[in-house]
């Protein structure tokens, strides 16, 4: 990895990265349940919606793989984000139990992830940048 690639990411690339990061946090952590204190997001809420919500994570979860394309992410790291995708939406199509998944695995925060180790960047960091 190389943390000095950071110094060189252009403004539009900051914001490709941001809006990925801001997805994935609505999509797997936007809110806190109360009492038991996981977050769960629209993800695991659209899962309880039968096929269709499984197919409109997955299509939000292919645009951030596609903004990592764009940003330049090389082969091996896409792939490694297509495969935690696709565990997220056939795990998500067994009744309940994937839905217990959903609240807990998280592929789109685990595929913003892999941008932020890529750039060397963290979340706090992203949001301190101009």
């Amino acid at each position: 990895m190389d943390t000095g690639k950071t110094t060189y990411l252009t403004s539009a690339e900051l914001g490709r990265i941001r809006r990925a990061v801001g997805i994935a946090r609505l999509m797997d952590t936007a809110v806190r349940l109360p009492v038991i204190g996981v977050r769960i997001g629209a993800d695991s809420v659209l899962g309880l919606i039968p096929a269709v919500g499984d197919i409109a994570g997955s299509l939000i979860g292919l645009f951030i793989i596609d903004e990592a394309r764009r940003l330049g992410l090389p082969g091996h790291k896409l792939a490694r984000m297509a495969a935690n995708l696709g565990v997220d939406a056939a795990c998500g199509t067994v009744p309940l139990i994937g839905d217990l998944f959903d609240v807990y695995f998280k592929s789109h925060r685990r595929n913003v992830g892999i941008i932020l180790d890529h750039f060397g960047v963290s979340e706090d960091e992203l949001n301190r940048r101009i």
